[in-house]
């Protein structure tokens, strides 16, 4: 059979997909009524690409694991320099998006890179601090977008395509190290 383990998950879609997660556990994503063989049939026919990402992920990991953790000082340098930096992003890029905004707010969070309220208030992850300069600006615009439109449509990444072409290759970036930057500061907490 396989030689990763493959978790599927049943749904009312219409296509089969496949995920690795940063943890590099692999999802399967199928309609109802797919039979086994079917779904093992497509994941042979992906073998190739899951090894490749697998590597990746295994890649990504072990630079993680090489980083070291970070302390609650750290942490907390981080949350501090991100209160002068990220109010300063949002400031010039919210007239670029045509937008205003509420409050910001900076956490430490586990599974997000930002946020934007109804009300129009935004919150920023604190580990955007160890990304790079374009890496947080992605987010600063992505969370302002969220101000015109309140999802992932088309029209919301067209607004965000007008405002960073290349947002793709920054998003990337974070889909890619960001799980590193997260695991950074798990395991500091776990050491406290």
């Amino acid at each position: 059979m396989n030689r990763f383990p493959v978790k599927v998950i049943r749904s009312r879609r219409k296509t089969i997909s496949l995920q690795i997660t940063p943890e590099g556990q692999v999802l399967l994503r199928s309609p109802y009524g797919v039979s086994k063989e079917e779904l093992q049939r497509f994941v042979d026919e992906k073998r190739d690409w899951l090894n490749k990402n697998l590597q990746k992920v295994q890649q990504r990991q072990q630079e993680a694991s090489h980083a070291g953790s970070l302390s609650l000082e750290e942490i907390r340098a981080l949350a501090d320099r991100a209160k002068d930096v990220i109010p300063q992003r949002v400031a010039h890029f919210a007239p670029l998006v045509g937008v205003t905004y509420g409050r910001i707010t900076i956490r430490n969070q586990r599974t997000r890179w930002g946020s934007c309220s109804g009300k129009g208030n935004l919150n920023f992850n604190c580990l955007l601090m160890l990304a790079p300069p374009e890496v947080l600006d992605y987010v600063v615009v992505h969370e302002l977008c969220h101000r015109k439109e309140m999802n992932h449509s088309p029209r919301f990444w067209a607004e965000v395509a007008r405002v960073l072409p290349d947002y793709q290759q920054r998003r990337r970036w974070l889909k890619e190290h960001g799980g590193a930057l997260v695991q950074r500061m798990e395991k500091g907490f776990a050491a406290q």
